[in-house]
């Protein structure tokens, strides 16, 4: 067993849902005794920074229930059975925004919640953007709005709790690092 390894001993699958299953693992711990794991399994998903040509950035606004409140977010998606990262970007940037793109770059991918969950995240940004004439409707439950903000004002909005999810403030870290970069 590998230094910190917890062996699986048992698995007992609770729920599977639309996006996500739960399971509650028995596990052998590194010093030989047992324990639970609650654990939420999730597909994946990807989170678009999507720049336009007066460096500003597409942002949406949407109800988050378990939080009981709105936030600003950049785009972002669950990843479809088969579906590469690469084209659930393209997805949820034309879906959530009704841009698109020929010119993606995928930055990094990290995990969301590594104490509960196995959801990786791909960060992508996306410039040279193409406003739709038709763009494909998106999830007949996702009400979002667009807005559009300069790094500045996004991240105004951060000091105000505003923008407060993980994937959007790494992106938002990310530009930072960048426009430090073009001053250097």
């Amino acid at each position: 067993m590998k230094k910190f390894e917890e062996k699986t001993i048992h698995t007992e699958k609770i729920f599977q849902g639309k996006v996500i299953d739960l399971q509650i693992d028995d596990v052998q711990l590194p010093n030989g005794k047992t324990s639970k794991r609650e654990i939420v399994k999730h597909p994946g998903a990807v989170a678009i920074i999507p720049l336009t040509t007066d460096n500003k950035i597409i942002f949406v606004e949407q109800y988050r229930k378990p939080l009981e409140k709105s936030l600003v977010e950049i785009p972002a998606g669950k990843l479809e059975v088969e579906e590469s990262p690469e084209d659930t970007a393209i997805r949820e940037l034309e879906e959530e925004t009704g841009y698109t793109t020929k010119r993606l770059q995928y930055i990094t991918s990290f995990y969301t919640s590594p104490g509960f969950a196995n959801e990786l995240m791909y960060l992508y940004v996306a410039d040279d953007l193409v406003k739709m004439e038709h763009p494909p409707k998106g999830d007949e439950d996702e009400f979002v709005e667009l807005i559009m903000l300069t790094l500045d004002e996004a991240k105004e909005l951060v000091e105000k709790g505003r923008i407060h999810d993980a994937k959007t403030n790494y992106a938002i870290l990310y530009l930072e690092m960048l426009e430090l970069r073009k001053r250097c």
